[in-house]
């Protein structure tokens, strides 16, 4: 530590390491508030504590830099694109009946519409654990374009849209969603999830490959037991 005249400074070493220890202490009582709270959430928060005590451990120069490493302060982006053989307002009328999501959205429990704007979506999480969030459409343009985002106070934030378009050589619709969720944890937590097979960019994929089996074939065939590469 250095003086100068009535102001006191530290040195770029006492700094460090007064910065490592906000780190393994602030990311312990993370990991303890986390567990005590027996929530997704709670699982969540427990998971960025325990990002933040190793970048302590392995001595990062910043506490921003240790949450950037981890992607606690990065929101998880999804973006997935099918070709489905249907006209884009046959796909539209189903999709915006949003209670029958669950159908070909395999981690969708539930959506209870409650009226022409707000529903109430269950859906499973990684730990066997749920999570449940109250929605708001944001813009609906007939045949072409849903947007929607949590409301406040969601457990997990979240937002996205659903946008049909005529595809190119009339081949049928071009679905595109984009998701986006603000987690505690960020990108540390998609990163464990994928241990669990619950990675986003997965689940997508694989819920618009059902969804399109559904529109052109009228069911979804039987996967369980096969290989990957036969779906």
């Amino acid at each position: 530590m250095t003086s100068t005249g009535d102001r006191t400074t530290k040195n770029p070493t006492e700094a460090n390491e007064m910065e490592r220890w906000a780190s393994l202490i602030g990311g312990g009582a993370m990991v303890l508030t986390g567990l005590s709270q027996r929530s997704l959430k709670g699982v969540l928060t427990a998971l960025a504590g325990g990002g933040l005590v190793y970048q302590g451990l392995t001595k990062q120069s910043t506490i921003q830099q240790a949450q950037d490493a981890i992607g606690i302060n990065k929101p998880i982006k999804v973006e997935k694109t099918v070709t489905i053989n249907k006209p884009a307002d046959e796909l539209y009328r189903f999709w915006h009946n949003f209670e029958q999501l669950p159908t070909f959205m395999k981690h969708l429990q539930s959506v209870k519409v409650y009226d022409a704007k707000r529903s109430h979506w269950i859906a499973s999480a990684p730990l066997g654990n749920n999570v449940a969030w109250d929605a708001e459409i944001l813009e609906d343009r007939e045949n072409e374009f849903i947007s929607w985002a949590s409301v406040e106070g969601a457990e997990i934030e979240n937002s996205g849209f659903v946008r049909f378009k005529k595809a190119p050589g009339d081949r049928g619709t071009e679905v595109k969603v984009v998701l986006e969720y603000n987690i505690p944890g960020g990108g540390l937590s998609a990163a464990l999830a994928k241990l669990f097979g619950e990675e986003p960019e997965q689940q997508i994929g694989d819920d618009l490959r059902r969804f399109k089996m559904l529109m052109e074939a009228g069911e979804i065939a039987t996967t369980e037991g096969q290989p990957t590469g036969s779906r």
